[in-house]
């Protein structure tokens, strides 16, 4: 029976992936920042069929509580097959309006949060005789987007760790997918901080007429359950990642015309 561990359980990705896992009797971990949202989310999946789902609310912005964190949720299943590293925030706001503070809660959230606990579940996968770690990234984490500055920072440098694990583990039978959505229809852009952290409150168009959080689910399980190293979910806008690979400077030059919001 597989366990899966999922962070941003609560809504939009993690909530869809959660329900996939639990189509097939998988014993589920949730995590969020919204407990009611994840009991919500937990009783649908044990109606889906899974063989446990278990909710562990956590605060990804305060780091001490980590280690701790990943040892419930180790021991809550009686370890751990699958990881999905999903939680994350975004931003709408540019360079001058965002604060430090501002940048340092995204990076918190988004990079320190899943690199503590992929460290911290390393050594007992490892243990184990391995396990598979899914990321969530961004298209904005291949190239920089208008006014994602701290968010931008925060996928790219995702990158830079998960790739760095997937070369010095797949060996110990560490398998890493790396995923990278383009425009999701989710909630990310009603929390996104906007001037002053203030929540931004509204679905962009753009991710209105985004692909829906289902679809994504349904190709971010398979490519996890196929060992995928990377999976690309989207829709036209997925061409940016290409033309930045072989034309970056015309990337550079359509970034800069992208509406944002």
């Amino acid at each position: 029976m597989t366990a899966v561990w999922i962070t941003g359980a609560s809504s939009g990705i993690g909530e869809a992936c959660a329900y996939r896992y639990a189509a097939e009797g998988a014993k589920l971990i949730l995590t969020s920042s919204s407990a009611p949202r994840l009991e919500c989310v937990a009783e649908k999946c044990r109606t889906l069929g899974a063989a446990e789902a278990v909710v562990l609310p956590y605060d990804m912005s305060c780091p001490d509580g980590i280690d701790q964190l990943v040892d419930k949720a180790w021991e809550s299943a009686g370890g751990i097959d699958i990881v999905m590293l999903n939680a994350g925030i975004s931003q709408r706001t540019n360079i001058e309006d965002t604060s430090m503070e501002m940048v340092r809660k995204i990076m918190e959230i988004n990079y320190f949060a899943p690199i503590a606990i992929a460290k911290a579940l390393l050594p007992k996968m490892v243990a184990g005789g391995g396990g598979r770690m899914a990321v969530t990234t961004s298209i904005a984490g291949r190239f920089g987007f208008p006014l994602r500055c701290g968010y931008s920072s925060s996928k790219f440098a995702l990158y830079g760790f998960f790739e760095t694990l997937q070369a010095e583990y797949h060996a110990a039978g560490i398998h890493v997918t790396i995923v990278c959505p383009g425009r999701v229809r989710t909630n990310i852009s009603r929390y996104a901080l906007g001037k002053g952290g203030v929540a931004h409150g509204k679905m962009d168009p753009g991710q209105e007429g985004g692909m829906s959080a289902e679809k994504a689910a349904r190709i971010i399980t398979r490519a996890i359950d196929k060992g995928k190293r990377e999976v690309l979910v989207g829709r036209k806008e997925l061409l940016m990642v290409y033309i930045k690979r072989f034309f970056p400077g015309l990337c550079a030059r359509l970034a800069r015309k992208i509406k944002p919001m």
